[in-house]
């Protein structure tokens, strides 16, 4: 598995310092966060993407994230399909080989609905694989439908698409309806990339994104996700990914060394304690 952080744990950094301090403190690879490149972009062009990273010896494997494409509709659909379509020629031309993809948020949760957001997973890989990339699907503790990893699963191997697989978030995965058993569902080949994150003594009914803190620091069973990543053979990356506004205010170079630092500790875990059972 290889270690990356995902940019939105330091969002207010500007995007060259985040890269600079981040691959000073041994990173190697950044999870992107969209709408600040895009940002970026307004003032530089790709090619200073593109040397900014490799002067840093820095990947771009991931991307995040793209909502409203599964059960929207009207203007607010075309808007969503239409940014998609741009994210996706941008991801092609960085060679950023994998777009998170969220459900929608809001709404409601009939067989329709389902059917709709069936048909949509499948345009949204079809147009992905058009330009080399690919869609990782990321079920939300929130969401009226995709809102756990049972059903994730299910939906990604009925779908059968190359370009579709599954971001499996540790966030939405301890505060939703999915059970560790859930685990057993998990498969290589249709897992495109991991969050991970920790949270302490929080019901997870009033858990949010801002309650986000590093791996390990929290008492999330985290190892058992590490062992079944171990256990199926997932050689894909692993992202630190935190939305605290606390841990916005640390800099960003000690950020990235205790984040690179807590990710290695908790990946190696696994591979180094005794072999657990299959889940």
């Amino acid at each position: 598995m290889k270690p990356a952080i995902a940019q939105v744990c330091s969002l207010p950094a500007p995007l060259a310092r985040q890269v600079e301090d981040y691959a000073a403190g041994q990173c190697r690879a950044l999870e992107i966060w969209l709408t600040k490149l895009e940002e970026y972009l307004r003032h530089h062009s790709l090619d200073e993407v593109r040397q900014l990273m490799a002067r840093n010896g820095m990947a771009m494997p991931v991307a995040s994230f793209q909502g409203g494409l599964l059960l929207s509709s009207g203007l607010l659909r075309d808007e969503a399909w239409d940014l998609f379509a741009r994210r996706l020629e941008l991801c092609r031309e960085l060679g950023i080989a994998t777009l998170v993809v969220a459900p929608d948020a809001s709404g409601s949760a009939t067989e329709a609905d389902f059917e709709r957001l069936h048909r949509s997973l499948g345009e949204a890989a079809e147009l992905a694989a058009s330009r080399q990339v690919r869609i990782a699907v990321e079920f939300q503790a929130k969401a009226p439908l995709l809102n756990n990893l049972q059903t994730a699963v299910a939906v990604v191997e009925a779908i059968g698409h190359p370009a579709l697989g599954i971001c499996f978030d540790a966030f939405h995965f301890a505060v939703g309806p999915s059970k560790y058993e859930d685990l057993g569902c998990l498969a290589a080949e249709h897992l495109f990339h991991v969050q991970l994150c920790d949270l302490s003594e929080m019901p997870r009914e009033l858990a949010t994104d801002s309650h986000r803190i590093l791996p390990g620091d929290g008492d999330l069973p985290l190892a058992l996700v590490v062992e079944r990543l171990r256990q199926i053979g997932y050689d894909g990356y692993v992202s630190v990914e935190l939305m605290n506004h606390q841990l916005w205010q640390v800099a960003t170079r000690t950020f990235g060394e205790i984040a690179m630092t807590s990710l290695r500790c908790i990946l190696g875990q696994a591979s180094m304690g005794e072999s657990s059972p299959v889940i």
